[in-house]
């Protein structure tokens, strides 16, 4: 860290760690349109271009990572061109291979091709820290399936649940993320090579007319690149519309966490819930006995950052003019880093949080309690209808008694009130998980039929040693 100079957040504090940093580094950018000019000198050769020698092609991946910065800086310095510059850098160090740097196509060859497949990895990576978040969310959901707590609507105590369905709650909404992040993942497409303004014309004039050599090309590098398709028709870049998609999922994972976030915010205000909080962690300068809840304060800051990020590349693709204007380009060096890092920060908090989270169970039955007689109270409006009195009539009854019970009700004193039902009430005052409806069973349905199911196959490939281990944050 230099402290004279500004510093990103995102790599100085929150993603000193994270694989994202070198996958959205400079070096590897460059080393990635490298490859795709290797990739490209090999498909032209194999389509018959003679020129293209293997002792050129192997001159080109012999100093594919030989890269003189200095050298490119100076250059784009002079010619105001990044992508001429480290043309000129490449053929510097690659003089027999020099003329066949970048033959037929334009400069977003490389750097949409190169944006695209850094996208993939990143959202590898971001499925699979998803992936242990959910199966963090499943211990927590399994762990209090059957612990009853209030139920809160409109931010009012409500009728019960239990802290496992609730969380099943808070999980639902970051497993459709994970799907929809998985989908757009498969559905990415490789731009290909398409010409300055996607005609192709510079290749089919290479190819002295073929225009089977021409799709055949097109087809070879999506396959060498990892691809399964290439965009069919585009300009000069890829359509932007790819990248709203992109950062509207990641802001609907921050969305989802952000929901996470707030509630246990909520519930450690009453301290019903706590995050962790580190044996030698400092809540307040002024206050020394404060718990505050930063980490889940912290979600939710870096999340509304991610969820605002949304409107950026839709106005970019709105004002794409014609096959291409160069507005897009400075603004999405900016956005696309910056959605992932967000994300990433989200995710690698809320596994801290999730794997430390604590449930301070005597709180959470005491409040559980001073809520019984409201709940009884509703559960006689339905025993009352069942035993036939008119279901109006039982509900007047019951709200004149509501409105006068007082603060700590006694049980006894309610049931009394309702001598045909007394000793219904009682009982189930007695065993509070019968109050909470389905909550365990839905809590436990969710986990071991939808949940682990859906994610097994990323947490598998993620391996043991990654999703078994427990995350540190350094501030």
């Amino acid at each position: 860290m230099n402290p004279d100079l500004y510093n990103s957040p995102f790599c100085e504090r929150w993603c000193r760690n994270s694989p994202l940093l070198k996958i959205f580094s400079e070096k590897t950018k460059i080393c990635n349109w490298r490859q795709l000019w290797i990739w490209l000198a090999e498909a032209q050769q194999e389509l018959g271009l003679s020129y293209i020698t293997n002792e050129k092609i192997d001159e080109l991946k012999a100093h594919q990572k030989d890269i003189n910065w200095e050298f490119a800086c100076k250059k784009e310095t002079e010619l105001k061109h990044d992508v001429m510059a480290h043309i000129h850098a490449y053929s510097e160090v690659c003089p027999n291979a020099s003329g066949i740097i970048h033959l037929g196509v334009t400069s977003c060859f490389v750097q949409d091709n190169a944006d695209l497949i850094t996208q993939c990895k990143a959202f590898d990576y971001i499925i699979g820290r998803l992936a242990i978040c959910l199966d963090r969310l499943a211990e927590f959901i399994l762990k209090y399936a059957a612990t009853p707590t209030v139920g809160r609507t409109h931010l009012q105590h409500a009728s019960f649940t239990t802290i496992g369905k609730r969380a099943a709650l808070w999980t639902d909404g970051l497993l459709n993320v994970f799907q929809r992040a998985r989908d757009l993942r498969s559905r990415i497409r490789f731009r290909g090579v398409k010409g300055a303004v996607g005609t192709q014309d510079a290749l089919l004039q290479l190819f002295d007319g073929d225009s089977s050599k021409v799709i055949k090309l097109d087809d070879i590098l999506t396959k060498k690149a990892g691809f399964e398709k290439n965009f069919e028709i585009c300009g000069q870049t890829y359509p932007r519309w790819q990248d709203s998609e992109v950062v509207f999922v990641l802001a609907s994972l921050g969305s989802a966490v952000h929901k996470i976030a707030m509630d246990i915010r909520l519930l450690q205000s009453s301290s019903e819930i706590c995050e962790p909080f580190d044996s030698n962690q400092v809540g307040s300068s002024a206050m020394p006995y404060k718990k505050n809840p930063i980490r889940s304060e912290r979600i939710c800051g870096i999340a509304r950052y991610l969820m605002n990020l949304t409107l950026n590349p839709l106005e970019t693709y709105a004002n794409q003019g014609f096959e291409r204007t160069l507005d897009d380009s400075a603004n999405r060096r900016l956005i696309l880093p910056d959605a992932f890092l967000s994300a990433d920060t989200i995710l690698s908090t809320l596994q801290n949080i999730l794997e430390g989270l604590k449930v301070n169970e005597e709180v959470v039955a005491e409040n559980f309690r001073q809520s019984i007689p409201s709940a009884i109270l509703e559960r006689a409006l339905m025993l009352l209808t069942e035993r036939g009195e008119d279901r109006q009539q039982a509900h007047a009854r019951i709200r004149t008694i509501a409105l006068n019970i007082g603060r700590n009700p006694d049980i006894n004193l309610i049931a009394d009130k309702f001598q045909e039902i007394r000793s219904e009430l009682l009982q189930l005052s007695s065993e509070p998980i019968r109050l909470c409806g389905r909550a365990e069973e839905q809590a436990r349905d969710y986990v071991n039929n939808t949940l682990k199911p859906t994610i097994i196959d990323v947490l598998n490939q993620v391996g043991k040693d990654v999703s078994g281990k427990r995350i540190l944050l350094d501030v």
